[in-house]
């Protein structure tokens, strides 16, 4: 037997062993939650997710309807036009500008999907396939026994590629949707359908499918997720995507409301137009012109006694950064408070409001949204960027429907790059 043929053997005997063990366990404890690491590039200010076969990243997008990847080896397994499946891929969500083609006779055809890039908005359509992925069993304190599962998704031409961080091989989508993978490592595994995220500015973060605790090393360690779960906001239904849209009233500045339009924030329920919706291929939180404009100025009349800096695009307001002041939460500015409905608000102090572009300049880390965007089903009225959400744990439950965050892990001297990746053990 060749040495390739050998190492072949080897490896599907390992991955065997690990799906009878993941089965073992499944079987005494319904299910463990599943640990991936979560990376920032920093060319793109995107993140990528570690979950594919082979330590391969994927792009981590938070609305995305499904997973795919470029590039499918020949041949692989394509799922039959007639197939619970594929019919999840053809009516639960179809990018606008993917034309749906015409199947071909029963049972004589392979499904067909849509991979979008994200970045950009281009989409093609492709076949639909199973992917080899694989995790860890997590305890929510360390990575356990890792284990390798097929997911449903999809394959699409290299050229998608174009935009998302280097080394990327696909998107992994993470939405509501019934064939992301919060919901498919449900139904896999065995896990609760929910999920806790938790971006880096830098080094590396952490996401964990399937409910459990969810421990940073803090000096005492902390544990957070059974907190967030006794205090969840609602997340709002949009009604062509699946994204995470969640319910604003106002913006205050130094707690002060800024003006903006009655119903600015509102979701249309039958166009879809408006809302607040996450977003983790944002880089930083975008907002139409009639919010922007009012949040702009009145962070600029917060901070006028900061000496200003030329402009640095995409940004439109910059400081220099030796005339701030750095606290444990960041640049020592004035406060942004979401106004959350319900009464609560989510601060966004320095850290979160500012980002440093260069040794010299401090840029507000807000953009307006292109005045080409047309006011359309999917065109929210904010978009909340990967920035704001940095050293925030975010958790989303798909069942109830709803969300609940920790605020700035700066501020109880923590990061979400402070997940503890040394093996654990059962």
């Amino acid at each position: 037997m060749s040495l390739h043929r050998s190492w072949a053997a080897a490896l599907a005997a390992l991955l065997a062993l690990a799906v009878l063990l993941r089965t073992s366990a499944e079987d005494d404890n319904g299910g463990s939650p599943i640990l991936a690491r979560v990376s920032k590039d920093a060319s793109t200010s995107l993140y990528t997710i570690a979950i594919k076969v082979g330590g391969v990243p994927l792009l981590l997008d938070l609305a995305g309807p499904m997973l795919w990847l470029a590039n499918c080896p020949t041949p692989h397994r394509t799922i039959p036009c007639v197939s619970p499946d594929c019919d999840e891929i053809t009516t639960t969500y179809r990018p606008p500008g993917c034309p749906k083609p015409l199947p071909g006779p029963d049972g004589q055809c392979a499904c067909l999907a849509y991979p979008r890039n994200p970045v950009d908005g281009r989409c093609r359509s492709a076949d639909a396939t199973t992917i080899t992925l694989a995790a860890n069993d997590t305890d929510g304190q360390n990575p356990l026994f890792p284990f390798p599962f097929r997911a449903v998704g999809s394959c699409a031409p290299g050229e998608l590629l174009a935009s998302l961080p280097a080394g990327a091989a696909g998107v992994a989508g993470l939405s509501m949707l019934p064939l992301s993978l919060p919901t498919q490592f449900a139904s896999l595994l065995s896990v609760a359908k929910e999920f806790a995220l938790c971006l880096p500015s830098g080094s590396d973060g952490v996401a964990i499918f399937g409910g459990g605790s969810f421990q940073l090393l803090a000096a005492p360690h902390v544990e957070l997720a059974e907190r967030l779960r006794q205090n969840p906001l609602p997340l709002l239904k949009h009604p062509y995507n699946g994204g995470y849209y969640f319910g604003i009233s106002g913006i205050a500045v130094n707690q002060q409301r800024v003006p903006t339009p009655l119903g600015a924030f509102d979701l249309q329920a039958s166009s879809g137009t408006g809302g607040v919706v996450f977003s983790t291929v944002t880089p930083y939180t975008a907002l139409r012109w009639d919010i922007y404009w009012p949040l702009r100025n009145a962070f600029d009349a917060a901070t006028s006694g900061i000496a200003r800096a030329d402009k640095v695009a995409p940004f439109d307001m910059c400081y220099q950064a030796s005339a701030l002041t750095v606290t444990r939460v960041g640049y020592a500015v004035a406060n942004i408070d979401m106004m959350l409905d319900g009464g609560r608000n989510w601060t966004l102090p320095g850290a979160s409001s500012l980002v440093q572009v260069n040794d010299q300049t401090v840029c507000f880390a807000f953009v307006q949204m292109a005045s080409s965007m047309p006011t359309a089903a999917d065109s929210p009225a904010v978009i909340f960027g990967g920035h704001q959400m940095e050293n925030n744990l975010l958790m989303f439950d798909l069942v109830k429907e709803t969300f609940a965050f920790s605020g700035l892990l700066l501020g109880i001297r923590t990061t979400c790059s402070n997940f503890n990746f040394t093996m654990g053990s059962y």
